[in-house]
């Protein structure tokens, strides 16, 4: 993995000349995000003397206009940012790696992962990279998986099932059975009674109690085979997924179906986006960029897939 000083080095070399160009380029779309604000508000109030309507509604009505207008001028500033600088980043981290900012991980793989048992109704994510990181083939991208209800009066109401990074990796193991890794809520807030309604969990097979401490306080595990699911989540691979979730710092899911291991890392931001109101010629925001970037790359250090303990 690339150090931050080798970062450092390569955004002074590589990225700040093109920083440069997209910085006046930011700089005219907002201008023009800028001006469309500045027409739509007094709009809106007029139109509510007019018609003597709620000036709330036509606020409402403007900002959705408004925010329609904002994306629509920012879409090819966002494109371009995405082909010249985080296609770079990710051959920064690793060349093997293959950027494709348009495209993300199938839905049939992450439904495979079996750990979001929620119907998909809405299914959509962008910044794909593949590859393989020494001996491991990986892919992961963004994600934003929701689920749509109707309310009383028909209204489709969408319910976020999982937004973030979602990894796959092969495990070099062909497992007969499915083991999946949440993080564990219930017994952190009710103790035992929280294990007793883990157990109850119709919708996952049974539960697994493994013997590390730290790692029941953090995750609950779910298995159709009891021996083959303690047999993965060995006592070095708990301490690193621990670990991991630390290093993180966010909502951890794996799953281990197949050959293939799964993780799921929960976000509430969309990664990888130019931010139009802060400078690009900033080195804080490319470090974000490759701080993310990196702990998706190394899932494979961090979990030690590249270690090969089996054959399939």
């Amino acid at each position: 993995m690339k150090t931050l000083e080798e970062l450092r080095q390569y955004y002074d070399d590589v990225l700040l000349p093109d920083l440069t160009v997209l910085e006046a380029q930011r700089k005219k779309v907002l201008r023009k995000i800028v001006i469309a604000g500045a027409v739509i508000l007094p709009v809106c109030i007029l139109l509510a003397v007019l018609f003597r309507i709620a000036a709330y509604v036509f606020c409402i009505l403007g900002a959705i206009l408004w925010l329609f207008l904002a994306a629509w001028f920012s879409r090819a500033y966002v494109s371009k940012f995405k082909t010249d600088i985080i296609k770079k980043i990710v051959k920064f981290i690793d060349e093997s790696l293959v950027y494709s900012k348009d495209s993300h991980v199938k839905q049939g793989l992450f439904t495979a992962s079996c750990i979001f048992k929620e119907r998909v109704d809405e299914y959509d994510g962008d910044d794909h990279v593949t590859g393989m990181l020494e001996e491991t083939k990986v892919q992961f991208s963004e994600i934003h998986a929701q689920h749509v209800s109707r309310d009383s009066k028909g209204r489709r109401r969408y319910h976020t099932i999982f937004k973030g990074l979602f990894f796959m990796a092969d495990f070099n193991k062909e497992f007969k059975g499915i083991t999946v890794v949440l993080p564990d809520t219930a017994e952190r807030l009710f103790g035992h009674i929280g294990t007793m309604l883990q157990s109850w969990n119709i919708k996952r097979a049974d539960l697994v109690k493994l013997e590390d401490p730290e790692f029941e306080k953090m995750f609950v595990v779910y298995g159709k085979d009891q021996i083959e699911a303690r047999y993965v989540l060995s006592t070095s691979l708990m301490r690193r997924i621990v670990e991991f979730k630390k290093k993180t710092k966010r909502r951890v899911y794996l799953s281990f179906v197949g050959s293939k291991i799964f993780v799921a890392v929960a976000y509430g931001r969309d990664l990888f986006e130019p931010r139009i109101f802060r400078t690009l010629l900033d080195f804080a925001p490319v470090r974000e960029y490759f701080e993310d970037l990196g702990m998706a790359a190394g899932i494979v250090k961090d979990l030690n897939l590249n270690t090969r303990i089996w054959t399939k």
